[in-house]
């Protein structure tokens, strides 16, 4: 498992379940040119799932948000 988290400021509850959604982005004043293009999330959630992992997000407004992936053992076994 993989665990990445911040003490920024958070995602409210209603915005969490949309957070993995393509060009989706919960502050709507943000563009492509101010703040990326909203797929990154996506991709991520579609190359984890791909290798048979599983992701997911946590997060409490005004106290920070945490993500984390999982992968299989065997995806993460290096042979020689």
């Amino acid at each position: 498992m993989v665990e990445v988290a911040d003490t920024g400021s958070g995602i409210s509850a209603e915005d969490l379940p949309h957070v993995f959604e393509r060009f989706w982005r919960a502050d709507k004043s943000r563009t492509r040119q101010t703040g990326g293009s909203g797929l990154g999330l996506a991709i991520t959630r579609k190359l984890v799932e791909a290798h048979g992992g599983s992701i997911g997000v946590e997060s409490v407004p005004g106290a920070g948000t945490v993500f984390r992936f999982r992968l299989p053992a065997t995806i993460l076994h290096f042979s020689q």
